[in-house]
């Protein structure tokens, strides 16, 4: 959203040449792009028709993956993907606990389906690092990778979910404070766009899992099936 707002003359020339559609549909593209994102997030933050905010920003997401050519490209589409699993784990949290029309007799239905929407939104959010995966690197850059994995893998499983989690988030804002700093370099230079695309998007995934700390994994998971042990 930022990108969009302070690069709009980029984004619409960039689509113009990109597809050959015309300035018209270029700047609707972009102008779409911008109502979409920003109605979804103030909606969310207000915690007003949360359910319709997300169905909106997925839209989004979907979009920019056909708009911007991303399903040809692997890390960017498992980043797109790692976003989706954010907006789903969002979602889920926003689902009230089901209740039955009897009073006493709890429906399992709609608690069946928030649990797998926090199963799908892990699976998802975690594709992140199957991006940043370097296995052909120096010793160090391997065994931080194998961490990250770990964790990951940890994560999709939920086991100590909200611990792995918090190490997630702080690893991967680090990382992300380090390798995308675009406020280092001139705005004029295009690994300037790249790194800024790169740094917000990295901290929306952090956001999802934030959800994570909060909220834990949800009924499909170690977590809690070691409750009933």
């Amino acid at each position: 959203m930022v990108r969009m707002m302070t690069q709009w003359s980029e984004q619409r020339d960039y689509m113009d040449s990109q597809w050959r559609c015309g300035w018209f549909l270029a700047t609707l593209f972009v102008l779409v792009n911008l109502i979409g994102q920003l109605g979804g997030s103030v909606l969310v933050i207000a915690r007003k028709y949360v359910e319709v905010a997300c169905g909106i920003l997925l839209g989004i997401i979907l979009l920019q993956t056909v708009a911007y050519s991303v399903l040809w490209d692997f890390r960017f589409l498992t980043r797109n993907l790692s976003l989706v699993g954010g907006v789903v784990l969002l979602l889920a949290e926003s689902r009230v606990e089901a209740r039955s029309s009897f009073a006493g007799l709890p429906s399992t239905g709609e608690n069946k389906l928030k649990e797998y929407l926090q199963l799908g939104g892990r699976l998802l959010l975690v594709l992140l690092f199957v991006s940043i995966l370097h296995l052909d690197s120096d010793l160090f850059t391997i065994i931080k990778t194998l961490i990250g994995m770990a964790f990951m893998i940890l994560v999709a499983v939920g086991f100590k979910t909200k611990l792995c989690s918090m190490i997630l988030v702080l690893w991967l804002t680090s990382l992300n404070l380090y390798f995308n700093a675009f406020w280092m370099l001139d705005s004029s230079t295009g690994m300037y766009d790249f790194l800024k695309y790169d740094f917000f998007q990295t901290l929306s995934i952090v956001g999802g899992l934030l959800l994570l700390v909060a909220l834990g994994p949800g009924g499909v998971s170690m977590d809690e099936h070691k409750k009933a042990w």
